[in-house]
């Protein structure tokens, strides 16, 4: 049985001990309870959380890194370069365990192997991009002549002129094409937006009566590959409104106070061309909970995001905004406060109806015989629209490769569909089983009552 201390008691871990208690060898709540061990600062539980997975799968990847973590963190910086240089070495795709691999380079004042590691990191997972590594390893490294010292104060100065441009610099309206009748199910998500932007602007009089406003913000949460960004999309085309996709590279910059510059002018953007869509793919990113970044710069632009959605800066009449994450629980609490992201929205893997919808859309425009939707919805239980489309994908080249062969165009048939499905799982699983112990030990309010409903469990 698993030993704790009890030397941090916070009501989430708390809930973790008790539900360890009931299940010591569930591996996922395990490494969530060394997670949050790690993020409370107690070492000697979250070591010993690892050490347990281990017990039970000597290979696993992420208990082996956060016991690294748990050195490094601890001070014991010589042990933990040499464990995560074996898991790097036993693992090289492993992008996180190449970030703290980064961290430990700079903790030992090696900035160019620091960067070096960085760099492979970011080459395997651009969404690693870490700013205050971006921060530390540049303002360090005399070979980066973009290096913020107090030195270079004109320089600066014409980096924030240059910052003082138009906001379509850092992205483009878009208009898009794809309407709800392109979107396969979600009819409950579609109505949460219909009364959130389509039917305010389709009866401006009769919402106005009733101190209705229109627009407001929308979270999006759920497993990959499930519709997230595509209902985004799709909403902007069903009103014909201004598109405008943000990501992390276009808010974060080197420079103090560029960041939070760069964030107002795309708000100011979609102010300026109502009625706009505000979408924030991945949005944890930059609505990250504000204590895992006591001492970094991120907490600026996190703040700025606030202040933008509250309209303290500007009024958001008529912007709808939409953030999208696969890791709800990584947002700060603050946005999930009226006024912001005060309509949260979980996006489920599409049912049996929705998977055949999304197989017939899918189907269009395809050298099709014999399809037929409703078996291959059956067969396909659990599996996201990214998971269809991927059948479609695998079974197009294979068709594709007798068509070459045959010199004629080969018909895709359902077979052919059935045949592809056969061994793939559905991608959705892994995020419920991480997902699951959120809803189950760290759900607060019942944010995540949906996901438990979702898979039948009663609290």
């Amino acid at each position: 049985m698993l030993e704790f201390s009890g030397s941090t008691m916070t009501p989430r871990l708390d809930s973790l001990r008790e539900a360890l208690v009931l299940s010591p060898q569930n591996i996922p709540l395990l490494l969530l309870f060394g997670q949050t061990c790690l993020d409370e600062l107690s070492f000697d539980e979250a070591r010993a959380a690892f050490d347990r997975v281990l017990q039970h799968d000597p290979t696993n990847a992420e208990a082996k890194l956060g016991i690294a973590g748990a050195l490094y963190l601890s001070g014991n910086i010589s042990e933990a370069v040499v464990r995560t240089e074996a898991l790097v070495k036993s693992t090289p795709s492993f992008a996180e365990a190449w970030i703290l691999l980064a961290r430990l380079a700079l903790a030992e004042g090696d900035q160019t192997l620091a960067a070096e590691y960085y760099q492979n990191a970011l080459e395997l997972n651009p969404n690693m991009r870490n700013p205050v590594l971006d921060r530390d390893i540049r303002i360090e490294s005399p070979a980066t002549p973009a290096s913020v010292v107090p030195a270079a104060e004109s320089e600066a100065q014409e980096s924030s002129e240059e910052f003082d441009g138009d906001a379509s610099e850092l992205t483009d309206l878009e208009r898009p094409e794809v309407s709800f009748a392109s979107v396969g199910g979600m009819e409950e998500i579609k109505e949460e937006i219909r009364m959130k932007i389509i039917y305010p602007l389709k009866n401006r009089a009769l919402f106005k009566a009733y101190g209705k406003k229109l627009g407001g913000g929308v979270l999006l949460y759920g497993p990959p590959g499930c519709g997230k960004t595509l209902i985004s999309k799709a909403t902007a085309g069903e009103i014909q409104a201004n598109f405008i996709s943000v990501g992390i590279h276009q808010i974060l910059d080197f420079y103090i106070g560029n960041s939070e510059k760069n964030l107002h002018q795309l708000f100011q953007l979609a102010r300026d061309n109502p009625p706009a869509i505000l979408f924030f793919d991945e949005v944890d990113a930059l609505a990250a909970d504000r204590k895992d970044f006591r001492e970094s710069a991120i907490r600026t632009v996190i703040n700025q995001f606030l202040a933008e959605m509250d309209g303290n800066i500007g009024s958001n009449e008529g912007i709808l905004i939409l953030g999208a994450t696969n890791a709800p629980w990584h947002l700060d609490p603050a946005f999930r406060r009226p006024g912001r992201f005060d309509r949260v929205i979980f996006v489920p893997p599409p049912d049996e109806p929705a998977r055949e919808a999304i197989v017939t859309i899918l189907g269009r425009d395809k050298p099709l015989e014999r399809l037929d939707a409703k078996t291959l919805a059956k067969r396909t239980k659990e599996f996201s629209g990214a998971d269809l489309k991927s059948i479609f994908d695998i079974a197009t080249e294979r068709v594709l490769s007798r068509a070459m062969k045959e010199g004629r165009v080969v018909p895709l048939t359902t077979e052919d569909l059935l045949q592809a499905c056969k061994g793939m799982k559905a991608s959705t699983r892994a995020w419920f089983e991480s997902a699951k112990n959120y809803a189950l030990y760290a759900n607060q309010g019942g944010f995540y009552d949906d996901v438990l409903t979702f898979l039948g469990i009663r609290k």
